[in-house]
Order: C-alpha cells, then sequence, then structure tokens
C-alpha cells in the first residue's frame, strides 16, 4: 500500500522552476532513497511533503487523503540543517520537543530514556548543545525526530557528522524502524548507503525524475556484460583465440593469479567464454560486475543534463 503518493508535482520560485511534473509512489514498510545533485530539487519536494511550501501544480496524497496540517504528527523529519538550541540543555529540550509533537511529558520521559540509554548517552542530559559534537547533536536530533513514532520518516544526510561507527549505529536503527513498520524517505548524496538500506529510489535532476524502481532493478538494469574472472594459466595464449569477442578492461594479480576485467562482446555467451578459457587453464572464480549506484547516479544525471549550445 502506498503510504504517500506524489503525482504531477509542479513548484516555481519566481523565474525558477524547481520541480516539473515530478511523479513517484512511496509504499509503506519501505526505505526510499531521494537522490539527486545539489540544486535538483529535492529539497522542495521535502519541504511540500513536510507542508512547509505548497505545489504550485499536482497533488500530495497520505494514504488516500489529499496530504493537510493534520498529517503532520504522521511525519518526522530530520533535516540536512540542525535545528536545536544550543543554549538549551539536552534533556530539557528533548522532552519540549517531544511535548510539542504531542507526546505526553511521562510518555516523553519513558521513551527518551529508552534512547538516551540505548545510545548510551545518558551523562549528555543536563549538558548544553553547544558543548556537544556536531556527532553528539546529531544523535539528538534523530532521537526527537523519531520519538512520537511517526509512520513517515524523512531523513536527509543523517550521517553527516557521523566517524564510520556510529555511521552503522544509525543504519542499524533506520532498519529497525523499518522493521517495525514505519517508512523513510533517505536524501542521500553517499551512494553506498543507498546500496546497503534502500529498497527503491527516485533520482531527480534540474527539476524532473529521469529514474525511479527498485535498486535491484536498477542495477540489472545498467549492467553492461561484464564479468571479473580470476584465471590460473596462460591467459595470453587464450586471449589470442577470442580478440574479436571481448573487451579487457583491467588484467591485476591476485594470489599469484590473475584477475581479468572483461566485457563481453558480439553475442558471445559466458558458457563459451568460460569453455575457451579452461582450455588454456584453471578458472578460480568468477562474477558478474554489477554497476554501483554510484555509476549508475553519474551515467543518468550527465544522460539527463541538457545539450549546451556552441
Amino acid at each position: 500500500m502506498a503510504i504517500l503518493t506524489i503525482d504531477n508535482v509542479v513548484k516555481r520560485f519566481e523565474k525558477h522552476t524547481a520541480l516539473s511534473g515530478v511523479s513517484m509512489t512511496i509504499n509503506e514498510g519501505t526505505i526510499f532513497g531521494l537522490l539527486g545533485p545539489n540544486g535538483a530539487g529535492k529539497t522542495t519536494l521535502i519541504r511540500i511533503i513536510n507542508q512547509i511550501t505548497a505545489p504550485d501544480e499536482g497533488n500530495v496524497m497520505f494514504y488516500d487523503e489529499r496530504l493537510q496540517p493534520k498529517h503532520i504528527g504522521f511525519i518526522g523529519y530530520l533535516p540536512e540543517e540542525r535545528g536545536l538550541y544550543k543554549k538549551m540543555k539536552v534533556g530539557e529540550q528533548a522532552l519540549y520537543l517531544a511535548q510539542l509533537k504531542g507526546v505526553s511529558k511521562q510518555d516523553a520521559s519513558t521513551r527518551l530514556k529508552f534512547w538516551f540509554e540505548k545510545f548510551e548517552i545518558t551523562s549528555w542530559w543536563n549538558k548544553k548543545v553547544e558543548e556537544l559534537s556536531k556527532g553528539m547533536q546529531q544523535k539528538i536530533q534523530f532521537i526527537t525526530t523519531i520519538i512520537h513514532e511517526p509512520k513517515l520518516l524523512i531523513f536527509d544526510e543523517p550521517f553527516s557528522g557521523f566517524d564510520p561507527i556510529n555511521a552503522n549505529l544509525l543504519k542499524a536503527e533506520i532498519l529497525n524502524l523499518k522493521k517495525n513498520g514505519a517508512t523513510v524517505i533517505f536524501s542521500t548524496h553517499n551512494m553506498e548507503s543507498v546500496e546497503e538500506i534502500c529498497d527503491d529510489i527516485a533520482l531527480i535532476n534540474n527539476s524532473r525524475k529521469v529514474l525511479d524502481g527498485k535498486v535491484q532493478d536498477i542495477k540489472q538494469k545498467y549492467k553492461d556484460f561484464t564479468y571479473e574472472i580470476e584465471f590460473s594459466g596462460m591467459f595470453n595464449k587464450m586471449a589470442a583465440s577470442l580478440t574479436a569477442d571481448y573487451e579487457i578492461l583491467k588484467i591485476e594479480p591476485r594470489n599469484g593469479n590473475q584477475l581479468i576485467t572483461l566485457k563481453l562482446l558480439n553475442e558471445l555467451t559466458t558458457n563459451e567464454l568460460l569453455k575457451s578459457m579452461l582450455d588454456f587453464g584453471q578458472i578460480v572464480s568468477f562474477q558478474e560486475s554489477v554497476p554501483k549506484m554510484n555509476e549508475i547516479f553519474i551515467r543518468v544525471v550527465n544522460e539527463s543534463e541538457p545539450e549546451k549550445s556552441i
């Protein structure tokens, strides 16, 4: 079931069009990657979902209702630009923000105690925000974002300021939130994180959606018959017999053998390739090189750029 349906949304600011007919569906219980270069329109779309601004055209549906102020309580938003009050004590501020989101003081105290213990930060309760590092502040803001247990969570660059250990901790918590029924919109430039946790993605460039779908389906769509083969034997002789049927992209040593990256040509099948190679040596390992999301991101963005006149 779709928790959020964005239908042909357009948003203009004076002479600039931030979103041009953008449509996407975010299904309940998934982690959805909202991707794009700086200035592509992602932040504008997030602001529309949070009802900070409204679309000029098109609709946004929350379940089967048009998005409206009563739905704000079902949404949690962690912005890229953090918004904690630096002079205020951490615990006092966390309680205040939880109550603003409709959580009673008693329930807020119980939930905050759980999260502060889980993140091992109980000693921070009476510290001022300005005394904490950027990463520590990020943990506090993450907690205040999820404290009212919203159905839809929006995380904009949530790992900014975190070391690898704490970034992994936060990834695990995001996956737990999904496991417990939350839906997550995850906006980031870190394509490795997208591969690790996202189910679906949409890529926006120059105000338009240029790619969307399941992460695994997209990776399969953009594969190009490239393989990595660890080979022990007389590769040069084997290579001479198949010169017209593949392109060698790279050869490097591995464990006393040769790690060969090649691309099949002329409809050569993997079975034909492997059979030919076995005549000249031993195949230690063989795997298809599926493109990384970072490669796909760069390729699609470049392909979607308007042609510049000379």
